[in-house]
């Protein structure tokens, strides 16, 4: 196995810039498929939790405080189309005592609504299984480095605690993070995935995000699936810091 890495090239500062670089083995997304998606400026992903707030992952952001430095494109699945809405940040808040494992979720504050559905996110156990989609602007094969503009999509299964820990042993942290991906490997998140959702439809056949890209060894190797922050552990915890924005 590899060194265990993040999955997206960050730990940058939030004003740092870095084009998004998509998901291994995913089909292109159709516009307007996943309205909630937002492409992050520092070479994140991310979903609107609210019209006027982005959920990330910590790791995608350089601690909490006001910031003007991060950029948000949403409203196309192809971030070089006409009509996207790129927005500023005002300011971020970084999952408290976050120090690099788990806890690997964060919020950032957009300077005006977008106009466009949001995510719910799961409060719950209920929906952490089963198959679920995941979508981002990130890297088509591991170390790639080759960019593009369109959003791919793919859907990946859940896997067990006990299994993914075959993989990473005790860098797992079960309770905080869910596992998902194909035992031959060939279709996971990549560098640059970082901080989207991975979601499925609820019992209402609504989305509902369950994860929000984190970490893994390398991207789409065989018996290695993707580490994603288990949201349903934090909902109150993004709740609470939601309401102070």
């Amino acid at each position: 196995m590899g060194a265990v890495t993040l999955a997206a090239v960050s730990l940058q500062p939030v004003a740092a810039h870095a084009a998004p670089v998509p998901i291994v083995g995913g089909t292109p997304a159709g516009q307007g498929e996943f309205p909630f998606m937002v492409s992050l400026s520092m070479g994140c992903g991310g979903s609107l939790y609210k019209k006027d707030v982005v959920l990330t992952a910590a790791h995608c952001v350089n601690g909490s405080g006001n910031t003007t430095g991060i950029t948000a494109t949403a409203g196309v699945a192809d971030l070089g189309a006409a009509g996207a809405i790129k927005v500023k940040s005002t300011k971020v808040i970084q999952a408290p005592g976050y120090n690099g494992a788990g806890k690997d979720w964060a919020l950032i504050k957009l300077a005006r609504p977008i106009d466009l559905p949001t995510l719910k996110i799961a409060t719950n156990t209920r929906y952490n299984r089963g198959t679920f989609t995941i979508a981002g602007w990130g890297d088509t094969a591991e170390d790639a480095g080759t960019g593009t503009t369109k959003l791919l999509k793919a859907k990946v299964p859940f896997v067990a605690d006990a299994k993914c820990k075959r993989a990473y042993g005790s860098d797992l942290i079960a309770g905080q993070e869910i596992c998902a991906g194909l035992p031959r490997g060939g279709v996971d998140t990549c560098q640059g995935d970082s901080g989207g959702p991975m979601f499925r439809k609820d019992d209402s056949a609504k989305w509902i995000q369950v994860g929000i890209v984190s970490w893994g060894a390398g991207c789409a190797r065989p018996m290695t699936p993707g580490v994603y922050t288990e949201v349903s552990t934090f909902a109150s915890a993004i709740s609470r810091a939601a309401a102070t924005l």
